[in-house]
């Protein structure tokens, strides 16, 4: 296994159809305040405009990068699936911490600075998330804080009851937790990110949520969790 490099964070973005919104998600990941980071972009298989809208952002801003900045893009030869294409990205990444972000939202500038200060300053946590602004695609000043998530010994709790309090979009982790206990699979459609955090829970991983908003959620109709979402904001037990 490769030496992880200190203090880098590889920001995992899969991305299938989302020409959209790719523009505004990179845009955020490249005004982060953390200055050390690496982009590994997975396309599974897009039908529309994906590829070239990435490519395009890449060559506007590649040349002004600094040595600290990288985009590795990796397209794939056919759909495999969210869970296939985010093991690729996570195989692919390089920093000792791992940030997950969905390409049809967005981040705050300060997210990674943030959450790195934060597993900095807590060396026993391995993994953590934070809250969350979702917001109609069509009304982005609409937005609604997030209340379902948890925060210490109550993840857990919550876990071990089969329910579910950290968003996935939101993580940020050691890479080391990924070289232990591997990355979602498929065996639960729809929940891969429910079963990582149930695996890197029963690997005794600590877990928290930071309560500072840092990740834009997009609500639209062709988004791949729509099915879950509602059901994640009602229930009592989340």
């Amino acid at each position: 296994m490769s030496q992880r490099i200190d203090g880098m964070v590889s920001v995992v973005i899969t991305n299938y159809n989302r020409a959209l919104y790719l523009r505004e998600c990179l845009d955020h990941i490249r005004e982060q305040t953390y200055p050390n980071w690496e982009m590994i972009f997975i396309d599974d298989a897009s039908t529309d405009d994906s590829v070239q809208v990435a490519r395009e952002w890449h060559e506007q801003y590649r040349q002004v990068w600094s040595e600290d900045h990288r985009m590795v893009m990796h397209t794939l030869p056919r759909n495999i699936g969210f869970a296939g294409a985010l093991n690729v990205g996570l195989y692919l990444a390089r920093g000792e911490y791992i940030a997950i972000q969905d390409s049809d939202d967005y981040s705050h500038v300060n997210r990674l600075q943030r959450q790195v200060e934060f597993l900095q300053n807590h060396p026993e946590v391995e993994l953590v998330g934070t809250n969350y602004y979702s917001f109609p695609s069509d009304a982005p000043m609409k937005r609604e804080l997030a209340n379902w998530l948890r925060y210490g010994d109550e993840i857990g709790k919550v876990y071990g009851r089969g329910g579910h309090c950290v968003c996935h979009g939101t993580i940020l982790f050691r890479g080391r937790l990924f070289d232990q206990i591997g990355g979602p699979t498929r065996r639960i459609t729809g929940a891969e990110d429910y079963e990582f955090i149930a695996k890197a829970l029963n690997a005794k991983a600590k877990i928290e949520n930071l309560p500072e908003p840092l990740y834009f959620y997009r609500l639209h109709n062709n988004q791949r969790s729509v099915q879950y979402y509602k059901r994640k904001e009602s229930n009592d037990d989340k």
